[in-house]
């Protein structure tokens, strides 16, 4: 059930891992959004926005005191149409660490640090199977 929120303390070594399946072709243009809150309304910063584009782009990016910072963009998307996947950022001590069906595919250095992140949250054209922090 979409959006999905979840109560998270993240430290070094966490890793929040999303498996799920989009509901609409890549025709369509479906989006996924996970994005990391510092508080535990939508109005708080983003330590770290992860979008994906489905057959297009994934963007990254942080909202900080309502501004959003310089995005980053990857044309590598490397979800199937209609395919299930699995999504897994990990916490390392400079940056989060994305891999997507167990290939290691993005890197976004920390802007705000991951002990702020208090609250995940996943939106978009997704079903999902599960929403899981590893501490």
């Amino acid at each position: 059930q979409v959006p999905y929120k979840l109560p998270v303390s993240l430290s070094i070594g966490s890793c929040v891992i999303i498996t799920g399946r989009p509901k609409l072709s890549f025709l369509n243009d479906p989006l996924l959004e996970v994005n990391f809150y510092t508080g535990t309304n939508e109005d708080s910063d983003i330590a770290f926005q992860f979008r994906v584009n489905f057959g297009d782009c994934v963007v990254m990016n942080t909202r900080e005191i309502g501004m959003w910072r310089c995005e980053e963009k990857c044309y590598n998307v490397p979800f199937e149409d209609g395919k299930s996947f699995e999504l897994r950022i990990y916490v390392h001590y400079d940056e989060y660490k994305v891999m997507v069906n167990g290939q290691h595919i993005y890197n976004f250095l920390h802007r705000i640090l991951p002990l702020f992140v208090n609250m995940v949250e996943v939106w978009g054209d997704v079903s999902l199977t599960r929403v899981l922090v590893c501490n």
